[in-house]
């Protein structure tokens, strides 16, 4: 999924972080979230089934061979197969967020492919173990956990998928992930020089390659029996090499969880605090909205009055190196990560302006307001077209849209624009919240889960419904909580849906705090239908008037000059739908 990348900034909404709710029908500990894995890569987000009949084949074997991506034997070149020889060529070259959005966007068009399924999880976990060895807190639990305190964690995560998993967990499958997992890290510069500096490169190897062998046998009926296979490899680990069990543990628990699909993933502390910070709209940061480009950061907006801004960056700028480390030698989703930190801290960041010329601006880390709704204005004066883009779903979206409507609404709005393209979705609550400002009837969502806790149904209410003529704009980069919204506004027949096809991001997460430790699951436990009953997952929703994607008004070009109203045809087309329907429309 455009890696499940979210309205992201320094903190890495590259990676399509995402929103979340509270809801009583789950433990305590559970918040629920909608999120796109857009990237995240941005990212972003295709959703692959969470359960599929795709058996993981010879996994630990292809990972064991990694070598093996460069000396593909001839084939047919048709559309699959030309598919994975360019995702071989990102392979090789380690530009594993690449191949990961190269695999996803491949598998919606081949989803029977097991070979491009399998590639899609190799490069998964290659990613994820460099971006788990620059994360500082996830370090800190490397040194602070015993092997014991893991385990238990591994447990708890097991628990919770066996109780709130979306689909029939199968164990083996768990098992034979959480173990190439290893086998990659294994593999890997970052983890190797941090955890294993001083062992014999060949007795790493050997090891590397035998995990899978020592582990046949062993019985994979339960959750239990995981948990015995853990502890039996860290054991044999850290008498082979001297390997730190929690480390062990850790690998097989992350390859665990992250997958069974695009979005289930372990939350490392710092990962955690972020999410529960990204819900109230806030985070520590630079203010700073990203996007990865093949050598660079493109700075979409920065938000006002944070660090950035003060320090002068513009939107439409490219960061291309933070604290030395350039994006054109890592990949930039990497880089991004650097950009995290604690509050106060500070960043070097090196800058292209749109000039071209090159600067380094040591900014600082402070905790930032995320505006959740921006560029509020009519973009038809003349028939009081009115306009607002919502780039995430958040606590505050609700309050926010309303404050924007009284203010349009005082400017005498006949009609209105909602704009979602680009939006990687949010809090569930919000989304239908919003939906139900507009409908005053009807069924919004259902929602669809293995335990039955998971099943809801949401209904509009008539009070305080806003009766404006309206559109709503969407792309292919609109997911989960966009397509909440968008898919109600347009089963019921609200408004005018204008655009391309949604992402097809249709599924629920829950955000679990660990007991045993400060980690947390990002645990996917339902599926989404529109109010037709329409799957939303791998099907999007479908424009009534269907326009080829343009630059979004507002937002800088490649060049950093900002696109204007008038040249987003997108946004002309809908107030072209909606000055032939004007009417002055009646106040909620």
């Amino acid at each position: 999924m455009p890696m499940d990348f979210l309205r992201m900034d320094l903190v890495a909404r590259l990676n399509n972080l995402s929103r979340c709710r509270n809801r009583l029908s789950l433990p305590a500990s559970a918040v629920i979230l909608i999120q796109s894995f857009l990237a995240t890569g941005t990212a972003t987000a295709q959703e692959f089934p969470a359960t599929d009949s795709r058996s993981p084949g010879n996994l630990t074997s292809q990972v064991a061979s990694p070598v093996a991506i460069t000396e593909a034997a001839p084939i047919p070149v048709d559309g699959e197969q030309s598919a994975i020889v360019k995702g071989r060529e990102l392979e090789a070259n380690r530009m594993w967020g690449e191949a990961i959005r190269h695999y996803e966007k491949a598998s919606r068009d081949y989803p029977e492919s097991t070979s491009l399924y399998q590639r899609m999880v190799i490069s998964r976990l290659h990613h994820d173990v460099n971006r788990r060895y620059q994360d500082q807190s996830y370090l800190a639990s490397i040194r602070e956990m015993s092997t014991a305190q893991t385990l238990d964690v591994y447990s708890e995560i097991l628990a919770n998928l066996q109780t709130h998993y979306v689909e029939d967990v199968d164990w083996a499958r768990v098992q034979v992930h959480g173990t190439a997992a290893l086998e990659v890290a294994l593999s890997e510069e970052k983890f190797v020089d941090r955890l294993l500096a001083n062992a014999d490169p060949a007795r790493v190897e050997n090891f590397r390659q035998t995990i899978h062998h020592k582990l046949q046998g062993r019985s994979t009926a339960t959750r239990f029996d995981l948990r015995a296979s853990a502890a039996f490899v860290a054991a044999e680990a850290e008498a082979e090499l001297g390997l730190s069990g929690t480390a062990v543990v850790l690998e097989f628990l992350s390859g665990a969880v992250s997958t069974l699909d695009p979005y289930t993933r372990l939350l490392s502390p710092m990962q955690l605090d972020e999410m529960f910070s990204n819900i109230e709209g806030n985070f520590v940061g630079l203010g700073l909205e990203l996007k990865a480009k093949a050598d660079c950061l493109q700075i979409l907006s920065v938000i006002e009055k944070g660090p950035a801004e003060e320090m002068g960056i513009r939107g439409g700028e490219k960061i291309i190196a933070v604290d030395g480390v350039r994006t054109d030698e890592e990949e930039p989703g990497y880089v991004a990560d650097l950009l995290r930190g604690p509050e106060h801290s500070y960043a070097a960041v090196t800058i292209v302006g749109v000039d071209g010329n090159e600067r380094t601006i040591n900014v600082q880390r402070r905790r930032v307001e995320v505006p959740c709704v921006e560029n509020v204005h009519f973009v038809d004066p003349v028939n009081r077209v009115g306009y607002l883009r919502l780039t995430n779903f958040q606590k505050t979206t609700t309050r926010d849209v309303e404050r924007a409507l009284w203010d349009l609404q005082r400017q005498k709005m006949r009609s209105l624009i909602i704009d979602v393209r680009g939006n990687p979705g949010g809090l569930l609550s919000a989304a239908v919240e919003v939906a139900d400002r507009f409908m005053s009837d009807g069924r919004i969502l259902t929602t669809r889960g293995r335990n039955v806790r998971e099943n809801f149904d949401y209904a509009a209410h008539r009070p305080n419904t806003w009766n404006v003529p309206l559109a709503v704009l969407i792309d292919g980069d609109s997911a989960s909580a966009s397509e909440i919204f968008a898919g109600a506004i347009a089963d019921s027949g609200r408004g005018v849906i204008v655009g391309e096809t949604s992402y097809g991001k249709g599924s629920v997460q829950g955000i679990f705090r660990m007991q045993s430790a400060k980690f947390g699951l990002c645990l996917t436990t339902a599926k989404f239908y529109s109010p037709s009953g329409r799957a939303i997952s791998h099907n999007g929703v479908v424009p009534t008037v269907p326009v080829p994607a343009t630059r979004i008004a507002a937002r800088p070009d490649d060049e950093g000059r900002l696109t204007l109203d008038a040249e987003d045809a997108v946004l002309q087309k809908a107030a072209e739908q909606l000055s032939g329907r004007n009417m002055i429309s009646r106040l909620p």
